[in-house]
């Protein structure tokens, strides 16, 4: 099974179209896939009519920011009903919480000199749903950063020009959403946070004891420790197992759809108890 269940389009903070992103996973021979754009579904319709034609499965997603302890993660939802009134109504609280996080990111760019900022960025998004990806394209398009990782390394985080604080809804009440929408609830690239190992099998006990399913064992940037770990986890807390590129499609970064390491137990992928 050839899958890849985390990927974006321009709904949120990708660069291409849902057609295209269905178009690259076919090509990429993936068997099963997945969108999974930021507190949004609205790119599941084009993306399902697109793997009709080309004759992938496509699982419906969303990943949905949140908080655990005070600290912001990231919520992968597969399987969701998109017409669910509970999932959209919580998509929708956060989608104006972006859009209030977005006026306040160019304020505050502002404020240090880089003008017409949102102007910019909105350009870059082609007006879809701003970001902080679509604001890091466009201090990289405007020669004050020369990649992703100095952009979030002198921006948009912290106490640094454009870095605005969100206040999401707690961990528990997101999975609440996902699973009121008929879907499963996985923790998103749980290395990626700004955590110990120590805290992150915290993370994963509680979101456990929140009912949430399973974690993102395999992503782009996994490396073999990470798997290894991410698969222990898993099965330490009976958890299923994810994977998924967390594909952009920006020029600037690298990762590729399907261009994964399989999971270490298939018994215990997100598919098979699906």
């Amino acid at each position: 099974m050839k899958a890849d269940l985390h990927n974006h389009s321009y709904y949120s903070d990708g660069l291409l179209s849902p057609s295209e992103v269905v178009s690259l996973a076919s090509r990429a021979g993936c068997d099963l896939f997945s969108l999974t754009d930021h507190d949004t579904t609205d790119g599941i319709a084009e993306a399902k009519l697109e793997a009709e034609k080309v004759g992938l499965n496509l699982i419906n997603g969303v990943e949905i920011s949140a908080f655990w302890k005070n600290m912001a993660i990231h919520i992968v939802g597969l399987g969701v009903d998109i017409n669910n009134d509970i999932l959209q109504a919580g998509l929708e609280h956060n989608k104006e919480l972006r859009k209030m996080r977005a006026e306040k990111i160019a304020l505050s760019l502002w404020r240090s000199g880089i003008k017409d900022a949102l102007e910019k960025t909105q350009m870059i998004s082609g007006g879809h749903m701003l970001t902080r990806t679509h604001f890091a394209q466009m201090l990289i398009q405007e020669g004050y950063c020369k990649d992703m990782k100095s952009v979030f390394r002198r921006y948009l985080t912290g106490k640094k020009p454009g870095g605005v604080r969100v206040e999401w809804k707690d961990f528990d009440e997101v999975i609440n959403w996902i699973q009121s929408a008929g879907g499963k609830a996985f923790i998103a690239h749980p290395f990626r946070y700004r955590m110990t190992h120590t805290k992150i099998k915290k993370l994963i006990r509680d979101f456990k004891k929140a009912s949430g399913d399973g974690i993102e064992v395999v992503n782009a940037n996994s490396s073999s420790e990470e798997i290894a770990l991410g698969n222990q986890w898993a099965e330490d807390h009976d958890l299923l197992a994810s994977c998924g590129s967390d594909f952009h499609g920006w020029p600037n970064q690298r990762v590729q759809i399907g261009n994964l390491i399989e999971l270490p137990n298939p018994k215990r992928a997100v598919w098979s108890h699906m």
